[in-house]
């Protein structure tokens, strides 16, 4: 294999080289999509107006002629247990979302390779239709974090209590009706329950968005009918667009190569990563510094823990989603990384005050490259607090783009930047100095001087730990 590329190489050296960096940036625009949309509820947000959209006026698209749109419907209903038969309702949806829709339904189809293996693996468990993962899609675009108005949450949109009821956890720290797996068990229980009653699938996911006691005053109300499309005008607006949308993303997500959606192959599929459970608190920044992993990777994979902190409990434990490259290493160096954590939240037991002081505060300048995680690192921050701080609503950055950060490592960027250390000297030009040696520490540093503490040193030079470099400028104040 090594021979191959040496001689694919020799044959053509600039493309060779031209279309692996084509590739990697490829890569890269994709893994920035992706991450973007762990945070960014855009697509969700504009799903639920059509979705609620009761309008079924005929809609011209040549590319789909109703003859075409009728048999590929026929071979559907054919293999699947919902009814999925011909109307010009369902006609009129499915090419407003051609027509007006693709692109997004195309980010939804590319979405789905994460997520519907994962779906598709619990409905078999629990002998459901497999068909009911597009469900997902039209509840929440796929959004693990996505929150309606009404405060459903999760990929699935549980409600607080819907979800307590099915064992879905929600606390300061954690909420369950975000976690794909945990949720996805949940939904399914509810939905073999729901058709337990009403004995109809089509019934079963009407009363999943709008409960089981609107459906049967539905049936009520039409005289006894039982057939969807027969109680449909007596069922809430939304849930009478409902099935419709469900009906459109079946047919668009089974058709998806006749319609000429592109596909891209997913980084992450849910083969390539893997649990561990956790035996300390630790946070997801701790866990992508530790592990070289993206905090963004990490905040996709584990979307359940509100504060991208796990916490550990007597009566429960916790688990911690890692691509399968990275198991290894956690695995290895788990002691390591249990004590760096336990040492860095015993460091963050109480805030400090200088934290927010104007000596801390940098304006940083976004260079390629850089990502959220990384910039958290490299001040010793959390993610969190720097989107906090800017008021950003996702994990996008573009080049140039100016951050404000309040550092626990001015270091990292002020004394490197040589108009805020010529600040910085003019400033301290009323203070003196000492030049760290080789086995110094803030406590015997503190005993040389007089008068002058371990907490004055570590104030004065912005330090948040009791680390010190060979080398390193304190300053020492009058």
């Amino acid at each position: 294999m090594h021979s191959q590329s040496i001689d694919s190489l020799t044959l053509v050296p600039a493309p060779a080289i031209d279309s692996v960096s084509l590739r990697l940036k490829s890569v890269q625009k994709m893994e920035a999509r992706w991450y973007n949309e762990a945070y960014n509820n855009s697509l969700y947000d504009t799903l639920i107006p059509v979705v609620s959209n009761d309008s079924y006026d005929a809609i011209y698209y040549p590319e789909l002629p109703t003859d075409t749109l009728k048999k590929r419907l026929a071979i559907l209903d054919a293999k699947t247990p919902f009814n999925i038969a011909y109307n010009p309702a369902l006609e009129s949806v499915i090419k407003r979302y051609l027509k007006s829709r693709k692109r997004s339904t195309e980010t939804l189809i590319n979405r789905s390779q994460y997520y519907f293996p994962m779906f598709e693996e619990v409905l078999d468990k629990h002998n459901l239709p497999l068909e009911i993962k597009y469900l997902a899609v039209v509840e929440s675009a796929l959004k693990p974090r996505a929150k309606s108005r009404v405060g459903a949450t999760g990929l699935w949109q549980f409600m607080f209590a819907t979800g307590k009821q099915y064992g879905l956890e929600v606390s300061s720290y954690v909420d369950e009706r975000c976690d794909p797996l945990r949720s996805t068990n949940a939904a399914a229980k509810y939905l073999a329950s729901l058709y337990k009653t009403f004995g109809d699938w089509d019934l079963a996911l009407a009363a999943y968005n709008s409960g089981p006691g609107n459906v049967t005053k539905a049936i009520r109300r039409s005289g006894g009918y039982q057939n969807y499309w027969n109680i449909r005008p007596f069922l809430p607006s939304e849930t009478a667009a409902y099935l419709p949308a469900f009906l459109a993303t079946f047919y668009l997500f089974e058709y998806a190569d006749a319609h000429g959606f592109q596909l891209e192959k997913n980084q992450l599929p849910i083969i390539a990563t893997d649990t561990i459970h956790i035996k300390q608190m630790i946070s997801l920044d701790q866990v992508a510094e530790l592990t070289d992993t993206k905090i963004e990777t990490l905040q996709h994979l584990n979307p359940s823990y509100k504060l991208d902190i796990i916490p550990v409990l007597d009566t429960k434990t916790y688990a911690l989603r890692l691509p399968l490259t990275k198991i290894g290493d956690f695995v290895q160096n788990e002691t390591q990384i249990y004590a760096t954590a336990k040492a860095e939240f015993e460091s963050r037991e109480k805030p400090l005050p200088q934290f927010f002081e104007i000596d801390s505060k940098i304006r940083y300048k976004v260079k390629s490259g850089d990502y959220l995680g990384k910039i958290a690192r490299k001040f010793r921050v959390r993610v969190s607090q720097i989107k906090k701080w800017n008021g950003l609503r996702t994990n996008d950055l573009k080049i140039g783009q100016r951050l404000t950060i309040y550092s626990r490592n001015p270091t990292a960027y002020s004394f490197n930047n040589s108009t805020t250390a010529s600040k910085k000297t003019q400033k301290n030009s009323s203070k003196s100095t000492y030049l760290v040696k080789p086995g110094d520490s803030l406590w015997s540093i503190s005993n040389k001087l007089t008068g002058i503490s371990v907490q004055n040193l570590k104030e004065w030079n912005d330090i948040w730990d009791n680390h010190l470099k060979p080398g390193m400028t304190l300053i020492i104040s009058n």
